[in-house]
């Protein structure tokens, strides 16, 4: 239940250096996600699109708080997210010609708004448990810590995606954590687990058939641009 009694002083500044460890700690496959997602606009937009899809996703997270314990039990939720960074995965290999014209470039901007919001709130389920855990009730402390993780995955996104355009094997390790993760998401739905029931085994093989995947995709790309 949400409160809004403060807590102690020395117990809410423990808890605030609590949540931006946690923060610190799990937001580092949102950041390659999302970075993943604005990599294909313009760098002039890149810093537009992460902003405005953050405050966004930060809207929907707040929301998603109140709710973080029935989201692990919503069926396909995390198979559709799970699919949804397999495809941002596989998009990382595809050189896309640049965005010329306005309409093209909103198309674009829109797409990599809608991509880190979804990104965001699917993933971003652990987060919001752990940090529900450590407020223990109390909204200021929920906001703060949702807040916090904000710009902490902006920046690092923002960095990501300039490393990728600078260092080009970035993308093969950033599409086989996002193989990994996509995969990982889909083990984990609701779905999958009442049905299959997968062992920790089987969970892992997936995971790893998933970065595998990512990476034959990408160099069978590659492989074909240049041939042709």
């Amino acid at each position: 239940m949400i409160s809004l009694h403060p807590l102690p002083h020395w117990q809410f500044i423990f808890n605030v250096l609590s949540i931006i460890v946690v923060d610190l700690t799990l937001s580092g496959d949102n950041a390659v996600v999302i970075a993943s997602a604005a990599k294909a606009l313009p760098r002039a937009m890149r810093k537009r699109a992460l902003v405005a899809g953050a405050l966004f996703a930060v809207v929907a997270l707040v929301a998603a708080a109140f709710f973080a314990t029935r989201l692990l039990h919503v069926r396909f939720l995390q198979l559709v997210g799970g699919a949804a960074i397999l495809w941002i995965a596989v998009g990382l290999f595809r050189e896309e010609p640049p965005l010329e014209s306005s309409a093209t470039n909103m198309a674009g901007f829109l797409k990599a708004i809608w991509f880190i919001v979804v990104a965001d709130v699917t993933m971003s389920t652990d987060n919001i448990l752990a940090v529900a855990a450590i407020a223990q009730g109390n909204f200021f402390l929920l906001l703060l810590g949702l807040g916090l993780s904000i710009p902490l995955v902006i920046f690092a996104s923002g960095m990501l995606a300039r490393l990728m355009d600078s260092y080009p094997f970035i993308i093969y390790v950033g599409g086989a954590l996002l193989g990994r993760v996509g995969a990982q998401m889909m083990m984990t739905d609701a779905f999958t687990v009442q049905t299959f029931a997968p062992g920790e085994a089987v969970t892992y093989v997936v995971e790893a058939a998933g970065a595998i995947a990512v990476l034959a995709a990408g160099m069978w790309m590659k492989k074909r641009r240049g041939a042709a």
